[in-house]
């Protein structure tokens, strides 16, 4: 997307952050669109592992989240407030708040789905094969299985009635 189409530059979605303009960038920012944060340091490896599929996730996800990136080496005083301990630590704040998050450096394909679940992204065509897997798990006896493509389908969407009643069905055997 670029200004000419409507879209936001690419530029604006990917800003560094700092203690003093958390506020601004991140909180007041998140009432109008998810904001996600992620503390890192430049001696971190798994911080650069992460950085690139992260700013490629949001630019991707066209305008519907924005990335600060948070220093903590410069910037300690907000990630202590957060009780941050490791990094890479990413934090997704919604409407002033801090709602989702990670720590660690994940595969791209999962940070895809964080972005996208927080851009409000349709995600059925993700959860009806998790679905269906944990289904068969259930009726092969793989109860292992079949809660770990429930739990996966929650993480996704955490009020989907079929996840819900699978792991219920679990909790009954």
């Amino acid at each position: 997307m670029t200004i000419l189409d409507g879209g936001a530059a690419p530029t604006d979605l990917v800003k560094e952050g700092s203690d003093q303009g958390f506020m601004a960038d991140v909180v007041e920012a998140s009432r109008e669109q998810p904001v996600i944060v992620d503390f890192w340091a430049p001696w971190c490896g798994p911080c650069r592992q992460l950085g690139p599929p992260l700013e490629k996730a949001v630019r991707d996800a066209g305008g519907k989240v924005k990335l600060v990136k948070i220093n903590i080496d410069e910037h300690p005083g907000v990630a202590g407030q957060l009780g941050v301990r490791s990094i890479p630590a990413v934090y997704a704040f919604d409407q002033g708040r801090p709602i989702d998050g990670f720590m660690g450096a994940l595969p791209e394909s999962q940070i895809r789905l964080f972005v996208d679940r927080l851009g409000g992204a349709d995600m059925t065509a993700e959860i009806e094969p998790l679905l269906a897997q944990a289904a068969e798990s259930l009726k092969l006896g793989d109860v292992g299985g079949a809660a770990q493509g429930y739990a996966a389908v929650l993480q996704l969407d955490p009020e989907n009635v079929k996840a819900i009643a699978g792991m219920a069905r679990i909790a009954l055997n």
